[in-house]
């Protein structure tokens, strides 16, 4: 049965291609509508943007006055310093190994291997120097920008800095009895037999901080 006519202009008006076909610009394109020319339009006077305002340069780009903030811009709490250790054992640990040497496990594999954090020169190096290797990269290591949020990337720097105090704190540092635990001069060093004590990092254990 061949299909009437009446059949085939009732369907052929529903074929319209309006809501596919809209008229639209490319980035940057003219336009003659806009007395300024310009396609894209600027934002609206008292437009707030989407997500957080970057009121404080220090937190967003680690930086004061064009150089490397010295100081961490927030409270280092234990808090912080865990979710740095959750942050570094993801993102850091792979390449830095997890107490910070730079024998990861993919370094093992064959990747250029990254300074350890306990040489002198990293020991030095501003908290504002770690946050803009990770928000920038450095050398073969990538960015982490997209990845990592500003706040966590100042946990990750906590639990560095926490990290190179673990390997190089002086005895006198310690309590009491986290000194009672220590090994005699000369003696061979014993594997931890429990949990470490409040406040106190394993050197050699990845210096996980108590909850």
């Amino acid at each position: 049965m061949r299909p009437s006519l009446p059949a085939l202009l009732l369907l052929l008006a529903f074929c319209r291609q309006d809501m596919h076909d809209q008229p639209r610009y490319t980035p940057l394109e003219p336009s003659a509508f806009f007395a300024d020319g310009r396609s894209a339009r600027p934002a609206v006077e008292g437009a707030v943007p989407r997500g957080a305002l970057r009121q404080d340069p220090v937190f967003h780009t680690g930086r004061r006055g064009g150089q490397h903030a010295q100081q961490i811009p927030l409270p280092v709490t234990r808090r912080l310093l865990a979710r740095g250790q959750e942050r570094f054992n993801i993102y850091c640990a792979p390449c830095h190994d997890r107490t910070g040497s730079g024998l990861g496990m993919i370094v093992r594999r064959g990747f250029r291997r990254p300074p350890s954090f306990h040489i002198e020169r990293l020991r030095r190096a501003s908290a504002g120097h770690f946050f803009d290797v990770i928000t920038n990269g450095f050398g073969a290591m990538p960015d982490y920008a997209q990845q990592v949020a500003p706040r966590e990337r100042w946990a990750i720097v906590a639990y560095v800095r926490a990290l190179q105090l673990s390997q190089h704190a002086p005895v006198t540092a310690l309590s009491q009895q986290a000194r009672a635990r220590l090994p005699e001069p000369g003696a061979t060093p014993a594997a931890p037999s429990g949990p470490a004590l409040p406040g106190e990092f394993q050197p050699g254990a990845g210096a996980r901080p108590s909850p």
